[in-house]
């Protein structure tokens, strides 16, 4: 066999920094994404933090890392009309360099001269003079329109096909746009503002661990302007900007990043009200172990103890880092083990699933989920909700969650469950989400980014009819 050709990913010297770190971080973030399914969010600070970009270049990797894959879709449609071959025969790296270039050109202010230089200076510094060539000259079609009117003119008719104008405006594939406006009981006028939403840069949220720390006392800790306490979660803070990581309270585990929706759900299931018992609770599926945290402190300060569980030995430890001494943790598949004997008073069932509720935060899950996801995952979560609600006790509250707007990840597991077990009834989850507006017609709880600025988690409160208990 003949020796293997040398990469052609990067033709610096080297020891040689990049000239221009902030881009040169996107493209290589941009390429792990899709050669090593890498996830931006966990990548790319800490791709920031090794190569020491200071505060402004990492604020423009930022933008351009997570501009670029929310945009693919809209971008990839324009690309075509600028370009004389399939987009499927340009070299993937290539590629990824001209959709951070459409970034740059059709949403942000980069002037239309500086982003077409710095983005084939990167092209050839990256991967030679003639893909450079190549990149000018398709970004300077590129830059000859706005983003409207590029997609005025490469968006399908919104008469003929609303839901193909819907994915190439906002940068969806067609079954996400169909999914989220099926959940939207079929408005495709706010099917688009919670496409829009999913496109919009996220606030990072931190949750003040009860327990560990107050909500005041954390804000309190951050420089004056930063941080702000969240509408609805009294333990949720909004950070204006920086990295969570350098904040003293996350790196020693008294709070952490958490979404507010995420943190609702959770307390969704603490607020209902019971009769009988509150000592026993269960975290069913725990890992990484964000709703684990805020479940433990408050057992704990009722009395009770939270039992949290992971199938997965690296997840688990994670949850036991998250919970320190305020829970137990065991790993075991959550369809097995002795707590489906009953007894427990508060059940959490946070199943695995698409993430299409969090798409702001992972915007690269939009491109790798199909709809074969939905059909695999289905299973699972139905044997996990069962399992939940036999380790209630009776009258006893399990909390179904999921960071999905999917019917198929949300009602109908739900109902389909409920139908092999007639002493279960749903509860009304609305007044458990206290000063929440915009909560629907129930029982079950659906929110979005739209609507409450959260990721879209799903939660149905579900109640053995034999026991008692109320909102």
């Amino acid at each position: 066999m003949g020796r293997r050709p040398p990469r052609r990913a990067d033709r610096r010297p080297r020891g040689h920094p990049p000239r221009d770190p902030a881009r040169r971080a996107a493209f290589d973030v941009l390429r792990a994404v899709r050669e090593r399914d890498a996830y931006a969010n966990i990548l790319l600070p800490a791709l920031l933090r090794e190569r020491g970009l200071d505060a402004r270049d990492a604020a423009l990797a930022t933008e351009l890392t997570y501009g670029t894959l929310r945009g693919r879709e809209s971008y990839d449609a324009i690309l075509r009309v600028c370009t004389d071959r399939r987009l499927s025969k340009v070299d993937p790296p290539l590629l990824d360099l001209l959709r951070l270039g459409a970034h740059q050109l059709l949403r942000t202010r980069i002037p239309a001269h500086a982003a077409v230089a710095a983005t084939v200076g990167l092209t050839r510094e990256a991967l030679g003079e003639g893909q450079a060539r190549f990149a000018n000259a398709v970004l300077r079609k590129v830059a000859t329109r706005d983003a409207d009117a590029w997609l005025a003119i490469v968006a399908p008719d919104d008469e003929t096909d609303p839901i193909g104008h819907l994915a190439v405006v906002h940068s969806h594939p067609r079954w996400i746009v169909t999914a989220i406006r099926d959940a939207l009981g079929g408005d495709l006028e706010e099917t688009a503002l919670a496409l829009a939403a999913n496109n919009a840069r996220p606030r990072v949220t931190l949750l003040a661990k009860p327990g560990r720390i107050d909500r005041a006392e954390l804000t309190a800790m951050l420089p004056r302007g930063a941080g702000e306490p969240a509408r609805w979660s009294p333990y949720a803070v909004h950070l204006a900007d920086g990295d969570p990581a350098a904040i003293p309270a996350v790196r020693d585990g008294r709070a952490a990043a958490q979404d507010e929706g995420s943190q609702l759900v959770a307390l969704a299931l603490i607020n209902f009200e019971l009769d009988g018992t509150d000592a026993r609770w269960l975290d069913l599926c725990a890992g990484p172990g964000g709703k684990a945290a805020l479940l433990a402190g408050r057992a704990r300060e009722r009395g009770g103890r939270l039992l949290a569980v992971d199938v997965q030995a690296h997840r688990a430890g994670l949850v036991r880092e998250a919970v320190g001494d305020l829970a137990s943790v065991v790993i075991a598949d959550g369809r097995r083990g002795s707590w489906r004997a009953g007894g427990f008073d508060r059940v959490l069932v946070d199943v695995p699933c698409t993430g299409l509720g969090a798409l702001r935060r992972r915007p690269e899950a939009r491109w790798r989920r199909t709809p074969d996801a939905i059909a695999a995952l289905g299973p699972l979560q139905r044997a996990l909700l069962a399992s939940g609600l036999e380790a209630a006790r009776p009258g006893g509250i399990v909390a179904y969650v999921t960071c999905s707007p999917h019917l198929a990840e949300t009602v109908q597991v739900v109902e389909d469950v409920l139908k092999e077990r007639r002493e279960v009834e749903p509860v009304d989850a609305r007044p458990c989400f206290p000063g929440v507006p915009d909560l629907g017609g129930g029982p079950y709880v659906q929110l979005w980014p739209h609507r409450h600025g959260t990721d879209a988690m799903f939660c149905a409160l579900l109640r053995n009819s034999k026991g008692g208990g109320g909102a």
